[in-house]
């Protein structure tokens, strides 16, 4: 599947801007992830792209968060791979992280959401003053933003990589999106 249409396909199901904005943080995050693994960064970046598919569709039931987007997504004939990290990307629906793109996706999706809860902390509201250590420090604070999984984020040990490791890989692949998306703030 072509990125134009993956977007086009989250576009048509997501009106929310602050989950387009998400959804566009999670792919960079995962396309730099699939170039530091070697990986196929077309597919890495569009499961980040299209992870969140049926968030308005679920009407908050969590229970149904990543199977209806993983069918959604068989629907529209997208590569099963990705259907499946999808599903398992939800703690919730109990599915083996068996692939790379599994785990990274598990992890990715919660350190994007960090990294825009720091943005929101700056003065500013702006990604520009952000560094890896500011990161750090929010991921550490038991108080910042207790809903995103420090465990999740901390899974990213499976892929080999340490907690700051991975903060500086997703907080530049952010950055860039910022660079050209400059509204995704």
């Amino acid at each position: 599947m072509e990125r134009e249409k993956a977007l086009e396909a989250l576009q048509l199901r997501i009106e929310s801007q602050e989950r387009i904005q998400h959804s566009l943080a999670v792919e960079a995050i995962m396309r730099s992830l699939a170039r530091h693994f070697h990986e196929d960064v077309d597919m890495w970046g569009i499961t980040g792209l299209v992870h969140d598919i049926d968030w308005e569709r679920i009407n908050g039931n969590m229970a149904l968060h990543g199977k209806m987007g993983g069918d959604i997504l068989e629907s529209l004939d997208f590569d099963p791979t990705i259907a499946y990290a999808v599903r398992a990307h939800n703690p919730a629906n109990g599915l083996p992280r068996r692939r790379k793109l599994d785990k990274a996706l598990y992890c990715a999706s919660p350190m994007a959401e960090l990294i825009m809860a720091c943005v929101q902390g700056t003065p500013d509201k702006s990604i520009n003053p952000l560094d890896t250590g500011r990161i750090m420090a929010c991921y550490a604070d038991p108080e910042f933003e207790k809903n995103i999984s420090r465990e999740r984020i901390a899974s990213c040990s499976e892929l080999g990589l340490t907690v700051e490791d991975f903060a500086k890989i997703a907080l530049d692949a952010v950055k860039d999106v910022f660079l050209i998306f400059p509204d995704a703030k």
